[in-house]
């Protein structure tokens, strides 16, 4: 094995996983299934993205020891809300633990709306929220699983769609978004700047 310690680089050496010792940037959304009492369950996730670009797709990671999995394997469907910056306590309560019992009373206080063609709700607040029905589950990524999506309904505030008649660097200084840097820090984007993509690239 060479030692690239000339390049300023360190070799991230012992046990798994990796990803604390340094920062990557990831989107934020809650996971909205519904319980087996009717109810319904937010939680939220960041090791999530769209999959591919020619179709709508979109990937998150889970446990299988959470009750997403369960809920959204058993009902079929979920949905994805992406909050706004100024939703961070709304995180927070929705990553609270379950007390005795399983319930999770934190969630009370977050303003829902029932989704559009699935049976599920949508925050309140969130600038973009996605309706999907379950593809398929991955399993074997150590203790994690892969959930897949096919997006039925996509709903977005319109001050963040993109229009011809407005800069994007100026509809994200008006509608920043909500970054974490996994794995403990979080972002509020609003300066951007056009990526400089090659004559000819094409996807």
């Amino acid at each position: 094995m060479k030692d690239l310690a000339s390049r300023g680089l360190l070799t991230l050496t012992g046990d798994p996983p990796i990803w604390p010792r340094f920062f990557l940037v990831a989107p934020l959304f809650f996971v909205g299934t519904r319980e087996p009492d009717g109810t319904y369950d937010l939680a939220p996730v960041h090791h999530a993205m769209p999959l591919g670009w020619t179709a709508n797709y979109f990937a998150f990671a889970t446990a299988p020891s959470h009750a997403t999995l369960r809920n959204l394997e058993r009902e079929g469907v979920f949905t994805l809300s992406a909050p706004a910056p100024d939703q961070l306590l709304d995180l927070s309560l929705a990553a609270a633990p379950r007390i005795e019992g399983g319930a999770k009373p934190s969630l009370s206080a977050l303003s829902t709306f029932p989704a559009a063609y699935l049976d599920g709700v949508l925050v309140e607040g969130a600038y973009l929220h996605l309706e999907c029905d379950l593809e398929r589950v991955l399993r074997g990524f150590g203790e994690n699983c892969v959930v897949i999506g096919k997006v039925r309904a996509a709903h977005v505030d319109e001050a963040s769609v993109r229009r011809e008649d407005l800069d994007d660097a100026d509809l994200l200084a008006h509608a920043p978004l909500l970054a974490f840097l996994s794995p403990g820090r979080y972002a509020r984007i609003e300066e951007t700047f056009a990526f400089p993509f090659h004559e000819g690239f094409s996807r």
